[in-house]
């Protein structure tokens, strides 16, 4: 009788844990918090070296090419930055929640190299429609992102959409229930100067593949290996 009652009052709990904790895990497979646990899983030319040094640079995968328009209405595509070390951000200008911290973040990391012509950044807009040059050129201005090779740059939204889903593996999907109507990573990517996707390795020969665009330890690890780069 005893063990009767050990069995109803496990499947109690299991059933307390089910209604309780299932929603939330299917709400976060949902969400872009998934999507930064997981990144490994979408590096496709990465082999885990036998041995390694932690903080040594590793290169991932050649950045896509693109064309897009910047915050001066002028076109650019891969080769601006062709011998330059770059980083990559995408945003959009009305966004509430992370863009303002990482627009703020990154102008430390311009202010770091902004006598460098070697140095640029590429931050693109996941809501073209709104974000015209015209806006871009006036956000660039509010928060004084002033370097030459600093593009802030808008197009078509489904190349946009493409490129940061599938060519930086960041996430990015527009969403009405979010706050300003879209979701977003808040990683940066790193460009070496032959336009690969470059990164550190971490204590456990891992590659980190992206810098956190949120948090002041990853913007310092980001200026070090840009460095490194340089």
């Amino acid at each position: 009788m005893k063990n009767k009652y050990s069995y109803i009052g496990l499947s109690f709990i299991i059933l307390v844990f089910g209604i309780i904790f299932i929603p939330k895990i299917v709400k976060r497979l949902k969400g872009h918090s998934v999507v930064e646990d997981t990144r490994m899983s979408n590096v496709g030319n990465y082999d885990s070296p036998t041995d390694f040094e932690e903080g040594a640079m590793v290169v991932m995968n050649k950045v896509p090419e693109f064309k897009f328009v910047n915050q001066n209405n002028d076109t650019i595509t891969n080769s601006f930055y062709d011998g330059k070390v770059y980083v990559i951000d995408f945003f959009f200008s009305t966004c509430p929640s992370i863009c303002p911290i990482m627009t703020d973040n990154m102008l430390d990391v311009q202010e770091a190299f902004k006598d460098n012509d070697d140095f640029g950044i590429a931050s693109f807009s996941i809501d073209p429609t709104y974000d015209t040059s015209k806006v871009l050129q006036a956000y660039a201005e509010s928060y004084g992102a002033n370097h030459p090779n600093w593009n802030f740059l808008t197009g078509n939204k489904s190349d946009v959409m493409t490129l940061s889903n599938e060519g930086f593996k960041l996430y990015a999907v527009e969403n009405e229930e979010a706050e300003g109507g879209f979701e977003h990573s808040g990683m940066f990517a790193l460009v070496d100067k032959e336009g690969n996707i470059q990164c550190r390795i971490d204590e456990n020969g891992n590659p980190i593949i992206y810098y956190n665009g949120l948090e002041e330890s990853g913007i310092q690890m980001l200026i070090e290996d840009i460095k490194k780069l340089l």
